[in-house]
């Protein structure tokens, strides 16, 4: 299998970017929806797959399989895998994925107050 080389100016720029703003590197690991809630539901403990399906409106199995990668892929979740039948897997938030705590907090908080300015 051979690698794709990405030279789109675009991509270019995304990567300086990413490299030099700290917070733009956070943003494109948590920022996506999808992740950002994930995240939130696993703030309160281990969860199973089944359980993050049932949780999360709207979202596909196959979305959430594919964010569940992304995130173990960034250590912001680990997936435990039981050696039983049926398979049973859990998923966790790593140490640094609890530190996201504070800053989804903060999130909610801030979301809430503008959702509230903005229907006045």
């Amino acid at each position: 299998m051979s690698k794709i080389k990405i030279t789109s100016t675009n991509f270019e720029n995304k990567k300086v970017l990413e490299e030099e703003c700290s917070e733009v590197y956070a943003a494109n690991i948590i920022g996506g929806q999808w992740s950002l809630v994930i995240c939130s539901w696993l703030l309160q403990g281990k969860m199973r797959f089944s359980e993050l399906n049932k949780v999360i409106p709207n979202i596909t199995e196959r979305m959430l399989t594919l964010q569940l990668r992304k995130l173990e892929q960034d250590n912001i979740i680990t997936r435990k895998v039981y050696a039983e039948f049926p398979p049973k897997v859990e998923y966790e938030l790593t140490e640094i994925g609890y530190e996201l705590r504070p800053i989804i907090v903060q999130m909610e908080q801030w979301g809430k107050r503008h959702k509230y300015l903005n229907s006045k």
